[in-house]
């Protein structure tokens, strides 16, 4: 009996499994040598010809068109840990990964999947309790500490040469916008301006516009200023419905003109009336309403954003209004400073000197277009952490020593698990040595030695101490300045854990067509589509030959 359609595919029991397994561990393996202070970068070239290089897991894992499902969930542990915490991305899905290859052992063991899982979730909460009993508690007021954190998440980018400077702008900034609602970093707008060294970043407090003032008979800069804030237009109303008029004399088309040219100026006037130095509009402002604001000494700029409208209004203490018609003295905003200036070859008006910046503007310079963005993201990965440390108010050492740990931990807790679920805890805690294992050898160090090493101290004791990339030693990270939020590992625990169990509970994957890549028996090990030469995409396609699908598509 044929039940699927003559082009589905269905692959079932340890075939499904091992195909999964085996996607789950390409997309770790494609940015595992990006982990750590000496981790190497990735260049993407997409269809259309456009670069990315950057060395952010996350982004990585967003530019490689990935097909395979299975894949795709290890893709989603690397988003989910973007948006909850900002950083540790490639360490989730490094986990991940080798959560997958240590299931795969037992698999062939003949331990069943649901006890594999079952093993797994037990390991996951005992490792966020060593954890959470090992955190180090840091108080708002601590800056030195909250530096240290932004410095960590930048460590291994683009930014690291200039990361000093930069931690202490992301502090500031993150400070700047926190209120009694909480921290949103999406108040701190990031502005890249391409031309300079990395070190001639900025922070302004305020907001920077990337718009130009609409007429050359309007100042340039206005000081002690107040500003409107508009979301309509500055523009005669249409009818809204459609309407002929016929003009049989000229003095009658002269009233129509004229009074347009009176609505214009009663919006200039209304302007001027509740005393506005500054206006920003969402929509267009007419030619005539320019002449008009020119001629008051009014500086206006149209179609800004309704995001810049947002941090104008919390920046300057104003209020958005739909029209002008509607605008009162208390609506306006202040600034101490309003200006046309020119950055890096553009025109910007920067809004600044506002009595609380709750929001603010981070200027980031570099010489290419490639080095901003990736300053970028590394700054945004900054503000992450930085805002999580401050909401949980805890962290924990780097450099390998919270997995170390929890590595002894988990095998000692095995001991106590009873059943085939110590097996699955046992590989769980053999998992987690991938992380300073691969820090190792991201910096051309023995990962043997260095594990020993790192496991000799803390059975001494020792739960800060972690591997220093560059020399090799063990050290204390805590007193080194090595240091992130528990949220950070937390999550990438859970997350990878989760998405570890899915798919080793899959037994049957039913496609509705070929799983793009398509790899067959034939093909095993050889050049696949997706990529110039088979590249990335190539190598995770071929390397999943007759496995039902492949990751040929991936790039």
């Amino acid at each position: 009996m044929i039940i699927l359609g003559e082009d589905s595919q269905r692959t079932q029991g340890k075939d499904a499994q091992s195909m999964n397994i085996t996607a789950g561990k390409a997309v770790a393996e494609a940015v595992r040598t990006t982990l750590g202070p000496k981790g190497m970068d990735k260049m993407l070239v997409d269809s259309s010809g456009g670069v990315v290089v950057t060395n952010d897991g996350v982004t990585i894992l967003k530019e490689m068109d990935i097909d395979h499902p299975a894949a795709n969930m290890i893709v989603e542990v690397s988003e989910t840990q973007e948006d909850e915490v900002g950083d540790g991305t490639t360490s989730a899905v490094v986990v991940a990964g080798e959560l997958l290859d240590q299931a795969e052992e037992l698999l062939d063991s003949d331990v069943h999947a649901t006890t594999i899982a079952q093993g797994y979730r037990q390991a996951a909460e005992k490792a966020k309790e060593v954890l959470e009993e090992n955190a180090i508690d840091v108080s708002e007021d601590d800056r030195e500490t909250l530096v240290k954190i932004a410095s960590t998440a930048m460590t291994g980018k683009g930014a690291e040469s200039a990361k000093e400077q930069l931690a202490d702008l992301v502090v500031d900034a993150v400070l700047a916008v926190r209120d009694e609602d909480g921290i949103d970093t999406d108040n701190v707008s990031v502005e890249k301006v391409v031309g300079g060294a990395i070190d001639n970043s900025e922070l302004v407090e305020g907001v920077i516009v990337d718009k130009e003032r609409v007429s050359d008979g309007m100042p340039y800069a206005v000081e002690d200023a107040d500003i409107a804030l508009v979301d309509g237009a500055m523009e005669v109303k249409d009818t809204e419905i459609d309407a002929e008029v016929n003009v049989t004399d000229p003095d009658q088309l002269q009233q129509f003109l004229d009074q347009e040219e009176k609505q214009l100026q009663g919006m200039v006037d209304r302007l001027v009336d509740v005393g506005a130095d500054v206006v920003f509009v969402g929509k267009g402002i007419d030619d005539m309403a320019q002449h008009y604001l020119a001629k008051e000494g009014i500086l206006a700029v149209r179609r800004a954003k309704d995001s810049d409208l947002a941090q104008l209004a919390r920046a300057s203490g104003g209020r958005v209004v739909g029209s002008v018609d509607d605008i009162t003295e208390d609506d306006l905003g202040f600034a101490g400073s309003v200006a046309q200036k020119d950055i890096g070859g553009d025109e910007r008006i920067f809004v600044e000197d506002v009595e609380q910046a709750k929001s603010v503007t981070l200027i980031l310079r570099g010489g290419t277009e490639h080095v901003v963005d990736e300053v970028e993201r590394a700054v945004e990965d900054s503000l992450g952490v930085v805002r999580t440390t401050l909401q949980d108010g805890t962290v924990l050492p780097g450099g390998g020593a919270p997995e170390t740990e929890l590595s002894l931990a988990l095998r000692d807790f095995a001991d106590s698990v009873g059943g085939r679920e110590q097996l699955a805890v046992e590989a769980f805690a053999e998992a987690l040595d991938v992380i300073p294992r691969t820090l190792a050898e991201n910096a051309g160090l023995d990962p043997i030695d260095s594990l020993v090493d790192l496991r000799s101290r803390h059975d001494a004791g020792d739960f800060g101490a972690g591997l220093d990339a560059y020399t090799g030693d063990i050290i204390d990270m805590e007193e080194e300045g090595v240091v992130e939020p528990l949220r950070v590992k937390t999550q990438a625990i859970e997350s990878a854990t989760e998405a570890a169990v899915m798919i080793l509970r899959i037994d049957d994957v039913i496609a509705a067509g070929d799983l793009k890549g398509g790899g067959t028996d034939e093909d095993e090990g050889e050049e696949m589509p997706g990529g110039p030469g088979g590249g990335m995409g190539g190598g995770m396609g071929g390397g999943m030959g007759g496995m039902g699908g492949g990751m040929g598509g991936m790039m």
